[in-house]
């Protein structure tokens, strides 16, 4: 493990890659103390956080480190990139225009880039919105004026677009996704303050030992499923038929397809999570009762809102994955250059095949991440230990260390050195 790291900083490209990433966490980090001028945190924290456990602007928080409860420039974090994103992908879909941008390679990509850029700059000005009149109603903005509170908004909608920036320049020129490192990064965050309360609540008498060792080994066996299951793939043989160039044989050789049980990745889980806070934090701010019991419902934690959680990660699970493999291509790609899956016609017979393998694999998959992503919310209750250790905060945290991991194995391998994974 040791001579890994030290691997890692003797290439020279990997190692600026590396620092880079770290130098940007160190950013965010420091971003998320700068406080939004002419609020008041001692209310704010005194009135909306003190004693809530669970609820929207908890799981909020969550994602941006902290910073919504100290009410920072990064109060509402990456979420309105991640909502635009999710938009962005649903349209290219049903969008005939954007379809046609999808397939346009590199200059297509950008384009859709851009289009996601412009939405989240409009969710985050919403958003913004939304949570300044929502805390403005709790008395957290003394004697605000029209001025105060469009400087508030303006400074939230920036903070998250420097965010959506600062996510951008690590998938350009660190590794890892940018935007995932960053919600790793403010789980991460929490975790101190988290061990602190749980030792108060120890020390107070209020959970004993056997609590904490319980809560340990749920954590430790569903750290482990998620790697179990995040590297787990079904390989489909591929053969290729032999050519005669002059006096020399091109193919003839076997090799597969490798089809991830988790071709999704923790992708659904961020997704699911950002679709449904975002309606509960508009419902939170409008003044009326029957938007109150909207909030009410579908608050983390409660039936309704596992029930929607579940089903959106099963179809976020199969939405992602038809985007990143489709079937079609593949089976093109192979009949191009003289391969076939022993026992099938090329053609259609090949994509109908590798269409059924991927249904199934990814309900597997699928089923694997709800449960995953549903279980911890029995933790707390059956455990008394109350730590950012959920569903979502979990799969997240191990899903972008594999993800990241595994970027800087194909450096090392490329260049000789050992991985971590050998």
């Amino acid at each position: 493990m040791f001579s890994t790291f030290k691997n890692i900083f003797k290439v020279k490209e990997l190692r600026k890659k590396v620092l880079f990433v770290l130098a940007m966490m160190v950013v965010y980090r420091l971003g998320a103390h700068i406080p939004v001028p002419g609020v008041d945190v001692s209310i704010l924290q005194e009135r909306l956080f003190q004693g809530s456990s669970g609820g929207v602007l908890d799981y909020l928080d969550l994602f941006s480190g902290g910073a919504l409860r100290n009410f920072t420039i990064f109060a509402m974090s990456i979420t309105p990139y991640i909502t635009a994103s999710i938009i962005l992908n649903l349209l290219t879909v049903v969008i005939p225009k954007l379809e046609e941008l999808s397939k346009q390679g590199a200059e297509g990509r950008k384009k859709i880039a851009q289009y996601t850029r412009y939405g989240t700059i409009v969710l985050a000005v919403i958003q913004g919105i939304g949570i300044t009149s929502y805390i403005n109603r709790f008395g957290a903005i003394p004697n605000p004026s029209f001025f105060d509170l469009f400087i508030i908004v303006v400074t939230l909608t920036a903070g998250t677009a420097f965010l959506m920036w600062l996510g951008e320049q690590i998938n350009e020129k660190g590794i890892g996704n940018g935007i995932s490192i960053i919600i790793f990064t403010s789980i991460i965050s929490r975790f101190p303050s988290d061990f602190y309360s749980t030792y108060k609540l120890f020390r107070a008498g209020s959970i004993s030992i056997f609590n904490i060792l319980l809560f340990l080994v749920f954590a430790v066996a569903i750290v482990a499923g998620i790697i179990f299951v995040q590297e787990g793939e079904r390989r489909i043989p591929v053969q290729y038929s032999k050519r005669i160039v002059g006096r020399k044989v091109y193919g003839g050789r076997s090799t597969h397809i490798p089809m991830k049980v988790n071709q999704a990745g923790v992708i659904p889980v961020i997704f699911a999570s950002s679709v449904l806070l975002f309606p509960g934090v508009i419902a939170q701010v409008i003044p009326y009762d029957w938007a109150q019991n909207i909030a009410a419902m579908i608050q983390p934690g409660s039936t309704l809102y596992l029930i929607l959680y579940g089903l959106m990660i099963l179809f976020f699970t199969y939405f992602y994955t038809a985007i990143t493999f489709n079937p079609e291509e593949v089976a093109e790609n192979m009949q191009k250059n003289g391969g076939f899956i022993p026992g099938i016609r090329p053609g259609k017979a090949t994509i109908n095949y590798l269409d059924k393998i991927l249904v199934r694999v990814t309900l597997a998959g699928a089923v694997f991440l709800t449960i995953v992503a549903l279980l911890p919310f029995a933790m707390g209750p059956l455990t008394g230990v109350n730590i950012s250790f959920g569903g979502t905060s979990v799969l997240i945290m191990t899903g972008v260390a594999l993800q990241t991991m595994q970027q800087i194995e194909s450096h090392l391998l490329m260049r000789h050195y050992e991985g971590f994974m050998d």
